[in-house]
């Protein structure tokens, strides 16, 4: 018995059990830390990490990010970086106190000042810490390769003093500034929202939409037809806004009441679109109306005449809800703005027409097509509203209080919720009592939300902070030194800060920065800078505060003087935008505060990865401009954005619809690695549709690299090979060998590039390619080499070809599959000396000297035509065990591909046919039908179509084909040359009888069909063989057991295996054949061909 050099495995091989192991091997070896410890001091590769929310446990969503992350720093480990291996956790802000709330049962603000801001914050605190530690573990069973004791806070005080620092130059620049604007609202949580966070929230719901009737002053039985989704707003109604260049109808309705509203949305079809397709629409949602239909349902109408919106400007109307006491109140309510009060204007006197003019990027505010082409102008319940009213001077009325309800001065709707459905149904029912309801539909439309808690958003009137964002022309500068992948990552970005608005910084809240803001009686404010400025400035409450962090309720104890004035002031209550903790990590990970070389040799990151549809206007915006104003450096030199991830039929996935898949289901469902490899070979550019039935199919391809290795230690242990000492020269390898040591050097220069450029997607088709040529050709082509008794230099090198081929496949891989490219490493390499993990091993290197390309062109040409021969098999419904006669070959002159007798002879082996035949006539097997591609051609050509016709119809079709093998059919129009192309017609291929065609990009391939009774036999005795080498298998055989053989079966199949007897004893490692009795320790019934067999086997003596 020869000695075993690796260790014996199993072909069938739990992932997931192998996965754990590794992770104790890597544990107990101490693995990362070594890695660490190898690269320390070399050229630096900086990765910045963007923080994972600390407020539940990973998701699949998540794990796409993270494996990219982990792949690119891997491959840098390899290639010698030294790294940071930080990752980050974003802790503070309404995602964690939402989900603290619904621990303690809060629903709004004020349970949380009732309980204690104290207890509350330490509670956020508390669910960071939890949840982080499941993450962190959740992350080290992805594989995710981090200095987990090293992990960053962003509620830590080095990150929220240097949000300090930030704020601190912005303040001195004169960029901070407390404004009044109408903004995203929510009730139950007490804040508002910022431009960032309101496009994250919206959701497609159906709102109650009304037509309501404003009588106009003068006019007699005449009315404003206005339209709105959101009725509550109509309390607060100052004015009306048309287009004053619109055509509007006058039109009297069956009861001689008068209608104005635009001419276009008469007979607009509203949303018919979205009907017909069922996309943005709600099921159980009707058909909406057409306002003629509205007005026939209602007996009908005449259209009197029609006007110019400019000769309705300044028409007086009565407002829908006038007596209340909030529409009577001077200079608006509840904020009086004294010019307008000293002016006598109420909203009640402010009830006219206006020019609604145009938007901030030009765009008409009044349009026709929904609605009615006349808006309703509630300055206090919109924004746009709110910019329209004070441009011209009218009163704002603003209905709401912190938790959504109505004020009072509000009358009969003092203290109802706004977004309430019972609150829209008194609203609705008041209107139709009081005759200004003209017609009420359900209306599907997309509407913001609280992007965490879910709740439906206002628009309010609020004082914020905000940073006046009139330096973004500086951030611009920044964005185009950054390598965007994609490229039009750059184009987002600049649309984004070409479009937003000042930025809002604010939130009214609990958990999150404490804005270092201090107001004082004068009205003046001051930013803090630093901690140290603070406890230089504070006349109160320091010693309380010093030793906490900094964070409410502790530092709302401090009181300061103004080094100017010497007033005493108070810090602001409001806590900070969240985005502000995310953005200043390049600088408070990286110690800027406190030893500037340290983040010299670290800033800015090389590379940074994230989920990019949010991320443009939230944490990449947020890096940029707080870098910007920083250090006027971009803070990332390579930015890669991914999609999102879908479920496996394309629908986002909720937890609500059931289809949302937990990252810990997933790993120990489908395993780790199969996640792996899938996010991998997406392109980041589009969606990832993610499941376990996707996953099915990921998985063959590591099974088919586990065969493969499994057969070289099955066989590599029966012969007893020793990589130290049977490895041969590369001048002993055959042909065969060569091409897979070629093509292994080929995708070792592919991945190079690929992971350098961070393009890992295009490098996983050709591993796939790969692993498929080495299972399904070079293994398969090189069987008999492995089973041969003697140990000779051409079965060496067979060992030595698959050995360093495995070996490099798997340190090649192992960036994005490192567990199972552990495991094969840890059996392979047996020297001493080497590394003791893949994952300390440096990155295959690409050897010039090892690549021929003639001869993987020659060797994959022969791949080529044996997989359009065996296309052709299948179109003739012929298995592979079948031999046939001829196989006729037609290769283009100009491919220049020679094939000499053993290229030929392989081709016969793989296609298990008896002749080959080179033909020079593609014709020999097959004619063309050449039809042009109408659609394609049309959209080039269009009214030249005829022309173009008529001058392909005089083309034979094997002359096209001829042409466009060479590249195009060039044909003259209008005294120009066009180039007609392989998408521009439709070919068909027609074999002729008894052949059976396929073919691929030039090359043609026919096979002869016609199968005689010596060609039937064989294919029996095929079929015999594949059966008996199965039935090895259920009898748990070994491989080299050289068996005898009973069969009980007809004559056809006794006769057929006399006739190819010894054959098929060497195929199947028979010592003996009888056909009598059985008498064998293994039998089993099979049916071939519709004849029965009775099949015995036994372990030869």
């Amino acid at each position: 018995m020869k000695k075993k050099n690796f260790k014996d495995i199993s072909p069938k091989v739990d992932f997931i059990q192998l996965e754990h192991d590794i992770i104790e091997l890597w544990n107990e070896k101490k693995i990362f830390s070594k890695l660490v410890e190898k690269n320390s001091g070399n050229k630096t590769w900086s990765f910045m990490d963007g923080p994972i929310t600390a407020n539940n446990p990973m998701g699949v969503h998540h794990a796409w990010g993270r494996s990219l992350k982990d792949i690119f720093q891997r491959f840098h480990a390899m290639k010698g970086y030294d790294q940071r291996y930080q990752n980050g956790f974003d802790c503070q802000g309404l995602w964690v106190e939402v989900e603290v709330e619904k621990e303690l049962g809060f629903s709004s603000k004020k349970d949380i000042e009732d309980f204690g801001i104290e207890k509350f914050v330490q509670m956020c605190k508390d669910r960071v810490e939890k949840y982080s530690a499941i993450q962190t573990e959740q992350s080290k069973r992805l594989g995710y390769w981090m200095d987990w004791d090293n992990s960053y806070f962003t509620m830590s005080d080095e990150n929220n003093y240097t949000i300090w620092s930030f704020l601190k130059k912005l303040f001195e620049r004169g960029k901070i500034y407390k404004g009044t604007d109408v903004v995203p609202w929510s009730g139950r949580s007490g804040t508002s929202y910022s431009q960032m966070e309101i496009i994250e929230g919206r959701k497609l719901v159906a709102h109650d939409s009304v037509f309501v009737r404003f009588p106009l002053k003068d006019r007699e039985n005449e009315y404003l037809l206005v339209w709105t989704t959101t009725p509550w707003t109509l309390t607060s109604n100052v004015s009306v806004a048309c287009n004053i260049k619109l055509d509007y109808v006058k039109v009297q309705s069956n009861d001689g009441s008068i209608y104005y509203f635009a001419k276009e949305n008469l007979e607009f079809k509203r949303l018919e679109k979205q009907f017909q397709e069922k996309k943005l629409w709600i099921k159980g949602v009707p058909k909406l109306k057409t306002i003629a239909q509205i007005f026939k349902e209602r007996g009908g109408y005449t259209v009197i005449d029609t006007i110019k919106g400019k000769d309705m400007l300044n028409w007086e109307y009565e407002g829908p809800f006038d007596h209340l006491d909030a529409q009577n109140n001077l200079g608006g309510y509840p904020f009086e703005n004294e010019k307008l009060k000293e002016n006598g204007l109420n909203a009640v006197k402010c009830h006219r027409v206006i020019d609604g003019g145009k938007d901030s990027i030009g765009s008409d505010v009044v349009v026709a097509g929904e609605g009615t082409g006349l808006v309703h102008i509630a300055p206090g319940c919109g924004a746009i509203d709110n910019k329209i009213g004070k441009k011209i001077g009218i009163v704002e009325i603003a209905p709401l209080n912190d938790e959504g309800h109505y004020l009072e001065g509000f009358n009969e709707f003092t203290g109802l919720l706004a977004t309430d459905p019972k609150t829209k149904d008194i609203i609705v029912d008041d209107l139709k009592n009081r005759s200004f309801l003209f017609h009420v539909e359900k209306y599907p439309h997309i509407y913001p939300h609280c992007w965490r808690s879910g709740d439906e958003l206002v628009y309010r009137s609020v004082e914020e902070w905000y940073i006046d964002m009139d330096w973004r022309d500086e951030i611009k500068q920044l964005v185009g030194q950054i390598n965007w992948i994609p490229e039009w990552g750059h184009d987002r970005e600049m649309e984004w800060l070409d479009n937003m608005g000042d930025w809002m910084i604010s939130k009214k809240r609990f958990w999150g920065l404490a804005l270092p803001i201090w107001r004082f009686e004068d009205g003046s404010f001051y930013v803090v800078g630093s901690k140290e400025e603070l406890k230089e400035l504070a006349v109160e409450g320091w010693d309380e505060f010093d030793g906490k962090s900094p964070h409410r309720p502790w530092i709302d104890k401090v009181k300061i003087k103004h080094p100017e004035s010497g007033l005493v002031g108070s810090r602001i209550p409001d806590v900070g935008n969240p985005w502000l903790d995310a953005g200043i990590v390049p600088f408070s990970t990286l110690s800027y505060n406190e030893d500037k070389e340290y983040w010299k040799k670290w800033f800015p990151a090389d590379f940074v990865v994230e989920c990019f549809p949010g991320q443009f206007r939230n944490w990449f915006y947020s890096l940029l401009a707080m870098a910007t104003v920083m250090e006027q450096k971009p803070p990332f030199k390579t930015l890669l954005g991914h999609a999102l991830v879908k479920d496996e039929t394309g629908r986002d996935m909720h937890k609500s619809w059931g289809n949302a898949i937990w990252f810990e289901d997933a790993a120990e469902k489908m395993g780790v690695d199969v996640m792996r490899w899938l996010y991998a070979s997406q392109n980041p550019e589009h969606n990832l549709n993610f499941g376990y039935n996707i996953a099915d199919d990921v998985r063959k391809n590591l099974i088919t690299l586990w065969n493969t290795y499994s057969f070289f230690i099955t066989y590599a242990n029966l012969d007893g090979f020793d990589p130290e000492n049977d490895m041969v020269k590369y001048d002993d390898y055959t042909n065969l060998d060569k091409w897979i040591i070629s093509k292994m050097h080929d995708l070792i220069k592919e991945a190079d590039e690929a992971y350098s450029s961070f393009k890992v997607f295009q490098l996983m088709k050709s591993i796939t390619k790969f692993i498929d040529d080495l299972s399904n050709w070079y293994v398969r082509r090189s069987r008999r080499r492995f089973w041969r008794s003697e140990n000779n230099t051409d079965k060496k090198a067979a060992y030595s070809a698959l050995y360093q081929v495995l070996l490099d496949l798997t340190k090649l891989m192992s960036p994005i599959i490192p567990f199972v490219s552990e495991k094969i490493y840890q059996n392979l390499v047996i020297q001493k000396g080497k590394e003791e993990s893949i994952h300390l091993c440096d990155f295959p290197i690409f050897e010039k000297e090892y690549f021929d390309e003639e001869l993987m062109k020659n060797i994959d040409s022969i791949i080529s035509i044996v997989s359009l021969g065996r296309s052709a098999r299948n179109r003739a419904n012929i298995k592979n065990r079948q031999p046939l006669q001829t196989v006729y070959i037609y290769i283009p002159k100009q491919k220049n591909i020679t094939l000499d007798e053993s290229s030929k002879q392989e081709i016969l082996e793989e296609l298990n046919i008896k002749d080959i035949e080179f033909i020079n006539n593609v014709e020999d097997v097959l004619s063309y039908k050449v039809k042009p591609n109408f659609v394609a051609l049309k959209d080039r050509f269009d009214s030249n179509m005829k022309d173009v016709i008529s001058k392909l119809n005089q083309i034979k079709d094997s002359d096209k084909i001829n042409m466009l093998n060479d590249g195009s059919i060039n044909i003259e129009i209008d005294g120009s040359v066009e180039k007609i192309s392989k998408d521009d017609l439709i070919i068909d291929e027609v074999p002729i009888d008894g052949i059976s065609v396929s073919s691929y990009n030039g090359i043609v391939v026919g096979i002869n069909i016609n199968i005689s009774d010596e060609l039937e036999k064989e294919g029996l005795v095929r079929d015999m063989i594949r059966h008996i080498q199965n039935f090895r298998k259920e009898s748990s055989l070994e491989v080299q057991d050289r068996i005898d053989v009973c069969i009980k079966a007809d004559s056809k199949i006794i006769e057929a295996i006399e006739e190819n007897l010894e054959y098929f004893k060497n195929e199947i490692l028979a010592v003996s054949i009888t056909y009598d009795v059985l008498n064998s320790k293994y039998s089993k019934k099979i049916e071939l061909n519709d004849m029965q067999i009775d099949l015995g086997i036994s372990i030869a003596e």
